[in-house]
């Protein structure tokens, strides 16, 4: 049996890259992370802390709110916990090359047993991050053969926080980081904070959701939290389909 992390380590040559090394964490938690990914293609990591390690998706197009949509999750090696602290820019020829943004953080909780239900391959959960909340489903397709990586789609609930297709998309409205306020061409020039290279000492996800945020170089430019507008917009729509009354 391979050691925790072993694929994940094999890929770095950690003296070029300032991503942490994979150490698995001691203990449970439940944090998630969601990196905005900008490599060969554009995509976002979504990581859920399971067992000590996070696991990991690719999602090409992005988490979308609409109830049902389904949006290929190709799962990837597992992460160390350090790694939903990390923003920055992976150098180009090393696995990953490219800038990395940390688009959203926060909690999931899980409905059943996680560790049960992960190697079913179906789970479901809710997130309360800075951007994704509610009721989500990941769900493994049927292998194909050729696959190098099993392929899973992460779909979200019919709930307060579903939008509808025609509505803003939350990709398009939040573009920046919930860590520094950056976009990824800044990240990738070193502007802002500073902060383009991993370190040790940050706080992990672990004490993401509670710990401080770091003070802004400039004025905050990202919208208020979008997904939060989900539920009135969703009372309005039925509102308006209501029978007036007399």
């Amino acid at each position: 049996m391979s050691k925790p992390l072993s694929a994940y380590n094999a890929k770095r040559d950690f003296r070029q890259t300032a991503e942490p090394r994979g150490r698995r964490a001691a203990g449970t938690g439940n944090s998630f992370v969601v990196q905005k990914h900008a490599a060969s293609r554009l995509h976002y990591d979504f990581r859920l802390e399971l067992d000590g390690v996070l696991k990991s998706w690719a999602v090409a197009k992005g988490p979308s709110l609409v109830a049902g949509e389904k949006r290929l999750a190709v799962h990837v090696e597992d992460h160390p916990l350090d790694y939903g602290g990390f923003e920055g820019t992976i150098p180009k020829g090393q696995y990953g090359g490219g800038t990395v943004m940390l688009w959203d953080r926060g909690r999931w909780e899980p409905e059943g047993d996680p560790g049960k239900d992960y190697g079913k391959g179906r789970l479901t959960f809710r997130l309360d991050g800075e951007k994704l909340h509610g009721r989500w489903h990941l769900v493994r397709m049927r292998s194909r053969a050729g696959e190098r990586n099993e392929q899973w789609l992460l779909i979200k609930s019919d709930d307060e926080w579903a939008r509808a297709a025609d509505e803003p998309d939350l990709l398009d409205e939040a573009p920046l980081s919930v860590a520094t306020g950056r976009s990824l061409d800044e990240i990738a020039a070193g502007a802002g904070t500073g902060a383009n290279v991993w370190q040790s000492n940050r706080a992990g996800p672990e004490n993401a959701a509670a710990a401080p945020k770091p003070a802004r170089a400039r004025p905050e430019r990202r919208p208020p939290a979008p997904a939060r507008k989900a539920a009135p917009r969703k009372a309005a729509r039925r509102a308006r389909k209501a029978p007036a009354g007399r």
